[in-house]
């Protein structure tokens, strides 16, 4: 599954539209998040490491590194 499908499903999940979660990601960082920065990110596949920490974060889900 990809980062995008990924976030829409944990967007249902908390019952969140992509603009709220652009709109809490503003609040939360200072930068400015709108719903089509965030699909332009996920299409372009450009979302940072520390942006997806934020969403995971907002979202209430955990990243987890591991060695290969």
């Amino acid at each position: 599954m990809d980062i995008k499908k990924y976030v829409k499903v944990q967007l249902a999940m908390n019952q969140m539209t992509l603009t709220e979660l652009a709109k809490r990601m503003s609040e939360v960082s200072g930068k400015k998040y709108t719903r089509d920065s965030l699909n332009g990110k996920f299409y372009r596949e450009t979302l940072s490491v520390k942006e997806m920490e934020l969403i995971a974060e907002i979202l209430n889900f955990i990243i987890e590194y591991k060695s290969v």
